[in-house]
C-alpha cells in the first residue's frame, strides 16, 4: 500500500502541479455550476486542494478530504477562493461516509491511484454519499502506463467499458467527451464523464 504522506514528505508528488486540473475548468465552463447541485460536493484524494478551491471560487462549496495529513496541511495553508474546508478522511473508509451526503463528487487522480482490486469499493463510496439525482463528475486518466504494463502504479489503467461498468448499478452516464485541455503529457489520455446518481 503506498505511503501517501511521505510521498509528500519526500517531495514526491508528480501528481501535484500547482495549479486546477484543466479538465476541471473546462466542465465549469462548458456544463456551468447547476449540474453539481446546491449542497456540498466532495473531493477525494483532494491533495493541495487545487481542484477544491476552483470550485469553490466557481460558487459551490467543495470538502476536500486525503489520506494524507501533508497534503491536508498543504491545502489549508493557501489562502481560502470561497466556501471550500479541507480534512484528513479515507473516502473507502464506511465509518466516515455514514451519515454524510453530498449533491456531487469530483473525481480527479483518486479512482487511478487506488489498486484496481478496490474499484468497485470506490463506486459504492460514491454511490453511498451521492444523493439520489446527485452526480459523479470526473476526469479518469485512462492510459497513464504503456501497453504491457497497465497494472503498473499508481497511477494505474483503466478503460471506458470498466469505469461504465462500475459504475453501472448506481449510475447513468449523462455527458463524456475527450477533454480539449490537459497537462501536458496527458493529450488523449483522459475521459471527462458525468454521471448521474439514480
Amino acid at each position: 500500500m503506498t505511503d501517501w504522506n511521505n510521498r509528500y514528505q519526500i517531495g514526491d508528488t508528480p501528481w501535484e502541479k500547482g495549479r486546477p486540473a484543466p479538465p476541471l475548468l473546462e466542465v465549469l465552463g462548458r456544463l456551468g455550476t447547476d449540474i453539481w447541485g446546491s449542497r456540498p460536493v466532495l473531493v477525494p484524494g483532494c491533495g493541495s486542494g487545487h481542484d477544491v478551491r476552483a470550485i469553490a471560487a466557481a460558487g459551490l462549496s467543495p470538502v476536500g478530504i486525503d489520506l494524507a495529513p501533508l497534503a491536508i496541511a498543504s491545502a489549508d495553508f493557501y489562502p481560502k477562493a470561497g466556501d471550500e474546508t479541507y480534512e484528513k478522511a479515507d473516502f473507502l473508509d464506511s465509518g466516515w461516509r455514514e451519515g454524510k451526503s453530498f449533491s456531487a463528487v469530483w473525481e480527479h487522480t483518486c479512482f487511478c491511484a487506488i489498486n484496481p482490486s478496490r474499484r468497485e469499493d470506490y463506486a459504492q463510496a460514491c454511490a453511498d454519499l451521492i444523493e439520489p439525482g446527485g452526480r459523479l463528475i470526473g476526469v479518469f486518466f485512462l492510459t497513464p502506463n504503456e501497453p504491457g504494463k497497465e497494472q503498473e502504479g499508481p497511477p494505474f489503467n483503466s478503460t471506458i467499458s470498466e469505469i461504465d461498468g462500475i459504475f453501472a448499478p448506481w449510475f447513468v452516464r449523462e455527458h463524456d467527451w475527450v477533454p480539449e485541455n490537459t497537462y501536458p503529457g496527458r493529450d488523449g489520455q483522459e475521459w471527462v464523464a458525468v454521471f448521474r446518481r439514480e
